[in-house]
């Protein structure tokens, strides 16, 4: 993590021509991951988030329509400007079933820093913090995570650092640092996981370009035997307001909690997915 910070650090040398300010990312998301952009001062946006069933694998294939007769995750949400640095949002998912379904999530990212060329900063920093709740009905089975002994087992924790550069016109990367904890797991999983993401976009033209996502959890694969690493790309569009994203990951929920600590496909497997999510801003 440290030789990949200080590669960042040192690149600063090869910064070409941009605005003073640069946007290293269209918006406020990569794919699953924030990036380090966070909305104007006031302006409001609303999102939509889609992921469907497995394309091939045991629960995918023609029977399901290659993923498009199921619905892994869906999430809508509101996000708000306070400053032109600091963001806030709410949004409500369904949920994937491990374990967690009925999930409403809450959080805070502020831009501490901007990449900007005349002030010699070469790397764009920005906080999130995230939480989570379930308010599904509790199993009767105590065994299980689900069966939520006290109420703030249904709760879940995110704190994560966004690097991020914007090398030229088309290409930028970030560097995600996370932690992510949750109050009850199994015997066989821990509560506070460490994972690092890296991120990728190229843009091809000005309104349409390509992402690039991927997370590495740190842990003991003995205990975590299930657990995969989440591995995206994508494709994005910017059309008359709206940003437009179309993925293909074997992630199956929206949250970090979910995409990081909780995924359990197996790409190999085919158990990847289609999705998409569309945002839309409005100015108060």
């Amino acid at each position: 993590m440290k030789i990949v910070i200080t590669l960042l650090l040192c690149s600063s040398t090869f910064i070409v021509k941009s605005q003073d300010a640069l946007e290293t990312f269209n918006e406020t998301r990569i794919l699953n991951a924030h990036s380090n952009e966070t909305l104007k001062k006031k302006i409001l946006q609303f999102r939509i988030e889609h992921r469907f069933g497995d394309m091939a694998g045991s629960a995918g294939g023609a029977q399901e329509f290659f993923g498009f007769d199921n619905a892994a995750d869906i999430r809508f949400a509101f996000e708000y400007g306070v400053t032109d640095k600091l963001m806030i949002g709410l949004g409500r998912s369904k949920g994937t079933g491990a374990p967690y379904r009925s999930l409403v999530d809450g959080f805070v990212k502020y831009k501490v820093l901007e990449q900007n060329k005349a002030k010699q900063i070469p790397v764009g920093v920005s906080l999130f913090g995230a939480s989570t709740i379930t308010y599904m009905k509790a199993n009767e089975d105590l065994s299980l995570v689900q069966s939520f002994p006290k109420f703030s087992h249904r709760m879940t924790y995110v704190s994560q650092a966004i690097i991020s550069r914007k090398f030229n016109d088309r290409f930028s990367m970030a560097i995600l640092p996370t932690y992510v904890h949750r109050n009850l797991v199994l015997a066989n999983d821990i509560n506070g996981l460490f994972s690092c993401g890296a991120a990728i976009s190229l843009k091809i033209t000005k309104g349409f370009g390509i992402l690039g996502e991927y997370f590495y959890n740190f842990h003991d694969n003995e205990i975590r035997t299930e657990f995969k690493n989440s591995l995206s790309a994508g494709l994005e569009w910017l059309t008359n307001g709206h940003n437009f994203k179309l993925v293909i990951t074997n992630a199956k929920g929206f949250n970090e909690v979910q995409y990081i600590a909780g995924n359990t496909s197996d790409w190999s497997k085919g158990q990847f997915r289609l999705g998409f999510s569309i945002s839309r801003n409005f100015k108060l």
